[in-house]
């Protein structure tokens, strides 16, 4: 499939993009190959290929052990705070 430059046209006006006349002729032709590559990519047969359900089957994932490693600082972030009440930030009212 192969864009036009009016194809690119609405495509940036969908996208609320602003493009010039060269760069409308460059994104033409970078969308067309994308566009190719996925006419390409549907042909393939996948009729016999079963969905994974995991991308490690039959395989263990190592992880490391979640341990908290960040220190609790919040007295020490309030303590620049403008005005606190019971740990809370207190700020002006700003919606009526």
């Amino acid at each position: 499939m192969s864009l036009t430059r009016e194809n690119i046209a609405a495509i940036a006006h969908l996208a609320r993009l602003a493009i010039t006349e060269d760069e409308s002729a460059a994104y033409a032709g970078s969308l067309s190959k994308i566009l190719h590559l996925v006419e390409q990519l549907n042909v393939a047969n996948v009729a016999a290929i079963e969905p994974m359900s995991h991308p490690l089957t039959g395989m263990v994932q190592r992880l490391r052990e979640d341990q908290v490693t960040a220190t609790d600082e919040h007295e020490k972030f309030q303590r620049n705070a403008a005005k606190v009440s019971d740990g809370l930030y207190l700020v002006p009212k700003v919606i009526e």
